[in-house]
Order: structure tokens, then C-alpha cells, then sequence
């Protein structure tokens, strides 16, 4: 852990310069932690694929180690990383909300870590719609977590400032993209047999959700 936060500011809907990305690049592989804006709140951001960095995660957001970590990926081809295979029933939401802040729960690879998967078998990933959250994916070359900026309890952070209030220097990087929305969550889906379930109603209403679904079943 850096015992001197480093900041970075005005990222968002501008390109972040390289120099930026490489360091947050080299803190991921390093098994540290990003704070970065999305399209609903501030998240954290380390390797899903380090158990070190995992559980480092964990410790710092005071989480129950029995709440899986939800994931953001930045094309259908890393999703492939992570998921053992794509629902059909899925096909059409990913078309219609990604990206975007839709998560759907997928049966997951055998080799992930316990601590991302909470013993569960699955994993939540989605698409991030946020200019820099995709800069970050794309510089890094695989997937990363996307659990909110908060300790747990407490409100997810909606901007740099709230990150800093919440951790300190306990964060090795933090990218300043402004206030985010902060309206809501990413809406989480996943599939029982053959029937879309709502596990979280976020930015984008179950209703619209089962329209498109319905719409392609039809």
C-alpha cells in the first residue's frame, strides 16, 4: 500500500494520457487497488485473477468474504475469461444494455478465485458505459472488479473526494472523473431454468429488461 495517495485528476470523457494509464496498470499488476468512475458510482478496481489482491479488497472494504465481486469487462472476448458459457437468453440483453449498467450473472470458470466467486459457481459481469472505466479495461488487457467505492455499510462514493473521506491513503491510486451519477447500481439479473430473475433493480427497470427479453422470445 502506498502510504501516499496519488491522484489523478480531470479523467472522464477525455482520453487519459498513457503515462496515467501504465501506472494504474502496474498498481493492478502489482495486486494494489484503482479507484475509478463508472456510469453509477465510483468502484475499485484490482485483478480478479490475484487472490492476494482479492482478499486485500475484501479487508479494505470491511466485506463479508461470503458476498461474491461483481466484475466489468471490456469486449465479449475477455468476457470469455471469466464465464464458462453465454445463456442464449442473454444474447439479446447484452445486444440491447451493454454497454452499460446492466449485470448478468453467468455460470463461472472453474479456475476463478473462491473469494471472487464467493463459492457461488457464478459471476456477475457487465460492460461498462463510462469513457475512462473502458480506457482502464483496455490499458490492463482483462477484466477487472467493479465493487463499489464504500465500506460496507456505508453509501457507495460518488466522487473523488467521498473515496478519499471513506479510505484515506489506503488507496494506492484514485482517477478523479467528477461527480459520478449516483442515481443507482447496475440492475443484476441472472437465470433460473429458463426465466430471467431480479436480484437488484438499478439504473434500468426489470420491466424494460423482460421487454426485450419478451421481444426476442416472440
Amino acid at each position: 500500500m502506498n502510504e501516499s495517495l496519488h491522484v489523478i485528476k480531470s479523467v472522464g470523457l477525455q482520453p487519459c494520457s498513457m503515462a496515467d494509464l501504465n501506472r494504474a496498470v502496474a498498481v493492478l499488476s502489482s495486486g494494489g487497488v484503482v479507484a475509478f468512475p463508472t456510469e453509477t458510482y465510483y468502484g475499485l478496481a484490482v485483478d480478479p485473477f490475484n487472490p492476494l489482491a482479492l482478499n486485500h479488497l475484501f479487508a479494505l472494504k470491511q466485506r463479508d468474504i461470503n458476498k461474491p465481486i461483481l466484475t466489468l469487462v471490456d469486449d465479449r472476448e475477455s468476457l470469455l475469461t471469466l464465464v464458462q458459457s453465454v445463456p442464449a437468453q442473454y444474447t439479446a440483453l447484452m445486444d440491447k444494455f451493454w454497454p452499460g449498467p446492466l449485470t448478468l450473472i453467468f455460470p463461472a470458470r472453474l479456475n476463478l478465485p473462491t473469494l471472487l466467486t464467493a463459492g457461488t459457481s457464478t459471476i456477475g459481469v457487465r460492460q461498462s458505459s463510462h469513457p475512462f472505466a473502458r480506457q482502464l479495461l483496455r490499458a490492463f488487457g482483462k477484466p477487472i472488479t467493479a465493487t463499489s467505492a464504500n465500506i460496507s455499510g456505508r453509501s457507495a462514493a460518488v466522487d473523488a473526494f467521498e473515496v478519499k473521506a471513506q479510505f484515506g491513503s489506503k488507496i494506492d491510486l484514485i482517477f478523479d472523473g467528477g461527480k459520478t451519477p449516483g442515481t443507482g447500481g447496475s440492475s443484476i439479473i441472472r437465470l433460473e431454468g429458463d426465466k430471467l430473475k431480479l436480484i437488484r433493480e438499478g439504473i434500468i427497470p426489470f420491466a424494460e429488461i423482460l421487454k426485450v427479453s419478451a421481444a426476442i422470445a416472440g
